[in-house]
């Protein structure tokens, strides 16, 4: 039972995709008898929990029963003060005496301060349940706190034979509008998208998600001998660009708005 709540939390995080970031997606659903009585996740960066739009929609459905529910929640619910309040407050606030979640968080400033004001206050709490599922979610959340540095998708495409590309200057087509529709899905829940200065020259590509909704990743090239004209359509969108360069008067990263 603990497993099929969880799962509805994990499928409600996946909608604040990247548009949370630098926040984990978060999803949680309030229980009471078995029966869903509220649902929420993080939606955008800088606004409500997951917890808080879960309870919200739970006072609109059923207040009298938020006391003696069970919060299922994906992460480790925060335990300070940061864009929000501590949305362990909330839930002692509304006296849910149990809590559900699937992962702990390895934000510094949670790190499992969240488990443990919760279980001092005298609430049952169970993790680690769907645990797998949930740290998959925020692998890129998880990477960067734990081992510092971002988490990166290596993409390419190849012929059956094995080629990138062709012996020439020509474009060489692999893939597919399906294909095309999936690697735009990927470029929107990502913060960044880099390419090399050659992919630049010989694609002219414009790094956007056109084909998916949601935010644009920034774009990053590496041009180490800045030889990029500013005519290709990559500088022609007005987003900001991230220009890695080893030229002495500008070495180091420059940032183009174009």
């Amino acid at each position: 039972m603990h497993e099929y709540f969880l799962g509805r939390c994990i499928e409600l995080a996946k909608k604040g995709g990247a548009e949370v970031a630098p926040n984990p997606m978060v999803g949680a659903a309030l229980v009471h008898d078995g029966e869903i009585i509220g649902e929420g996740y993080h939606q955008k960066f800088g606004e409500a929990h997951a917890e808080v739009n879960c309870i919200n929609d739970a006072l609109d459905k059923a207040p009298g029963k938020i006391s003696s529910s069970t919060m299922y929640v994906s992460l480790e619910p925060c335990s300070h003060f940061g864009k929000t309040p501590p949305c362990t407050h909330l839930i002692r606030q509304y006296k849910i005496p149990n809590v559900v979640i699937g992962c702990s968080d390895s934000f510094e400033k949670v790190n499992g301060s969240g488990i443990e004001q919760l279980r001092k206050a005298g609430l049952n709490v169970i993790t680690d349940v769907l645990k797998e599922e949930a740290v998959e979610l925020n692998k890129r959340f998880f990477s960067f706190y734990q081992k510092r540095r971002p988490y990166i998708t290596l993409k390419w495409a190849q012929t059956g034979d094995g080629f990138m590309a062709s012996d020439n200057d020509e474009r060489l087509l692999i893939s597919n509008e399906i294909t095309n529709r999936l690697v735009h899905k990927w470029r929107s829940e990502e913060a960044a998208i880099m390419i090399g200065a050659n992919t630049a020259l010989k694609d002219d590509p414009l790094l956007d998600n056109r084909y998916w909704m949601g935010r644009a990743p920034i774009k990053i090239i590496l041009d180490p001998h800045l030889r990029l004209p500013l005519t290709l359509r990559v500088f022609k969108d007005g987003r900001m660009i991230i220009v890695n360069t080893q030229v002495e008067s500008r070495k180091g990263i420059c940032i183009i708005c174009w």
